[in-house]
């Protein structure tokens, strides 16, 4: 029985109609003569249109790591950034989650300069040190 009485059930009867595909209406099964049929238009082509939400962004966590390993302190500014990505995107602000991902690419970044630069600066400083300390010990006089 069913469940709304405003919609009575049809017996069923055993068969079903299933029409011949292969064939149409006046079709006699032979190939058909040159010009049969007509000459079909190039239709211009759009581009589709996209729906729903855009893909997620990468959460960058590899330029967070690389952050907390070259220059500590922008380490917890990259981790926050790179944590937000999948709430906001979750919540529909895409702009921001991509904005999360491409700000954690950027401290990461920047944290990789920072460790060149002091570490270039490091380099210098001991060079100098040494430079200075031949210039100091070769003007010493060792005669007894």
């Amino acid at each position: 029985m069913s469940d709304h009485p405003e919609y009575p059930q049809q017996p069923y009867t055993g068969s079903s109609y299933e029409p011949d595909l292969t064939k149409g209406p006046t079709d006699t099964g032979a190939f058909p003569t040159s010009g049969a049929f007509p000459q079909q238009q190039q239709q211009p082509s759009y581009p589709q249109q996209q729906y729903g939400p855009p893909p997620l962004p990468p959460t960058n966590a590899g330029w967070a790591a690389a952050a907390l390993i070259f220059f500590w302190p922008l380490a917890f500014s990259a981790f926050n950034h790179s944590s937000s990505v999948l709430p906001r995107w979750s919540l529909g602000d895409y702009q921001g989650a991509h904005y999360a991902s491409e700000r954690t690419k950027q401290l990461g970044k920047y944290s990789l300069y920072i460790f060149v630069g002091l570490f270039a600066l490091f380099i210098l400083f001991y060079v100098l040190l040494i430079a200075f300390a031949i210039s100091a010990g070769s003007g010493t006089d060792y005669t007894y």
